[in-house]
This record gives structure tokens, C-alpha cells and sequence, in this order.
């Protein structure tokens, strides 16, 4: 029997590079809303694309039902980041499309798939961020929702002690990818790019992939609660080595 994952953000970035590297022992079903893009992705993976929008009810519910009574592993990837301003002076509203996917999308998306996360004995994956460890200037949107989904995680975790399933989170510090800086700064590409520059190799998605892939592979008495994971040059999220 195939093994079943699930990757939630399944068009662009850690979500595509995750469904990548769990298509080698999975049949990966490949979630997110832009559908060109996860059924390209799937049709290059021999995965399956399932057009999802997390923040609806009713298309999560199709999600559950199209994947069916059995997933070995659920990766919550969909989110991200909506602007970078002071609260004084903030968009209140893009904090709350960031709370709508990054934890209610992931809790509604969990709840959804648990039975069948229940009948495998499988494996919960939240991607949250170093975001989560403490506040900075600026990041009190994105710092308190990543906050909320570790809190989301944490909990689940709780509740579940004594079953045969893993609630694991991986937390990545800077990763560069083709979109999650732009979406944040509402296509300004200059102000995105300023967020890596000088930086020597920071991570690209891969990387985390490579990361999600082990946490899965680990033994089932193996729970990998939570996995920092920085780039050499970022010491901290307020302390980063740039080149110039």
C-alpha cells in the first residue's frame, strides 16, 4: 500500500520542494490554491493535485474527502507573511488574512484530516518560523501568528499523548524563496531582495524539505518536537553576517 502525504502550500516554495522530496515514498497529494501550478507539480511528481483554499471550510472538507480515510503524513505549510510595518501604523486587516491561514488554515486542515492521520498512525508536520521565539521590530503580525501556530501544535501534541501519531513543528530561520519576501512586501521586489543582500548562502526551500523528509523518516517512537533551522550566517533573527 502506497503511503498517503498531504502538503498543504503546495505551489511555490517549501510546500513544492517538500511535495519534491516526499515523492520518493509517498503519493503525494498536493494542495494549495493556484491549481496550474500543484497540477503541474503533481503531473511531475506522479502526485495529485487538489485545488484548496485553507481559510474555507468547504474546500478543506473537499480536500479530506478526495485524499480519503488514510494519510501517513500531513505537512501544514500553507501561510505566510503580509507586510513588515509598525503596529502604529499597520494594516490590522493583513493580520488578519495571516491568522486566517497560517493557524486557523492549519487547525482546520488538521482537524479535517485527523481520522485519517488517526487510521495510519501517521505524522503531523507544522512549518512555523523562528518568528515564533521572540518578537522584532516590525513582525508583530507574522511573530504572533507563527506564536499562535506553535501554540496550535503544542497543544495538539497534549491532546494526543498516549496515541500513535507524531505532532512535530520545524521552524526555519531565513530561507530565500522566489515569493514569500515579495508577497510580504507587496511585490516590491527591491525591498525583498534588500532582505537577503550580503547574505552568503542563506537557505532556499530544499533545504527544509530535506529537513521535513527526515522528521518524517525518523522511527514512530521518534517525535521530533520542534527543529530550529538557520543558515550559518544567521545567529539569530536580529543578528544576521552580511558580506556588504
Amino acid at each position: 500500500m502506497s503511503h498517503i502525504a498531504v502538503v498543504t502550500g503546495a505551489s511555490s516554495g517549501i510546500g513544492a520542494a517538500t511535495a519534491r522530496t516526499l515523492a520518493a515514498h509517498y503519493t503525494v497529494y498536493c494542495a494549495a490554491r493556484r491549481t496550474d501550478r500543484i497540477a503541474a507539480l503533481a503531473a511531475e511528481i506522479g502526485g495529485v493535485a487538489v485545488t484548496c483554499d485553507v481559510t474555507d471550510p468547504a474546500s478543506v472538507a473537499a480536500l479530506a474527502a478526495t485524499v480519503g480515510g488514510r494519510v501517513d503524513l500531513l505537512v501544514n505549510n500553507a501561510g505566510g507573511a503580509f507586510g513588515m510595518e509598525p503596529l502604529a501604523t499597520d494594516d490590522l486587516g493583513r493580520w488578519e488574512r495571516m491568522y486566517a491561514t497560517n493557524v486557523l488554515g492549519a487547525a482546520r486542515v488538521t482537524q479535517a484530516l485527523l481520522p485519517a492521520l488517526r487510521a495510519a498512525e501517521g505524522t503531523v508536520v507544522f512549518v512555523t518560523s523562528t518568528a515564533a521565539d521572540a518578537a522584532y521590530e516590525m513582525g508583530g503580525g507574522y511573530c504572533g501568528v507563527k506564536s499562535a501556530e506553535r501554540s496550535l501544535a503544542g497543544a495538539l501534541r497534549l491532546e494526543l499523548c498516549g496515541e500513535p501519531i507524531r505532532i512535530c513543528e520545524i521552524s526555519p530561520g531565513m530561507v530565500m524563496t522566489d515569493e514569500f519576501s515579495l508577497v510580504r512586501f507587496d511585490g516590491d521586489q527591491a525591498r525583498a531582495d534588500a532582505t537577503y543582500a550580503g547574505v552568503p548562502d542563506p537557505l532556499v526551500a530544499a533545504d527544509i524539505a530535506d529537513a521535513i523528509g527526515w522528521i518524517a523518516s525518523r522511527p514512530t517512537h521518534v517525535n521530533i518536537d520542534r527543529l530550529v533551522i538557520r543558515p550559518r550566517a544567521q545567529a539569530a533573527n536580529h543578528k544576521v553576517f552580511r558580506t556588504s
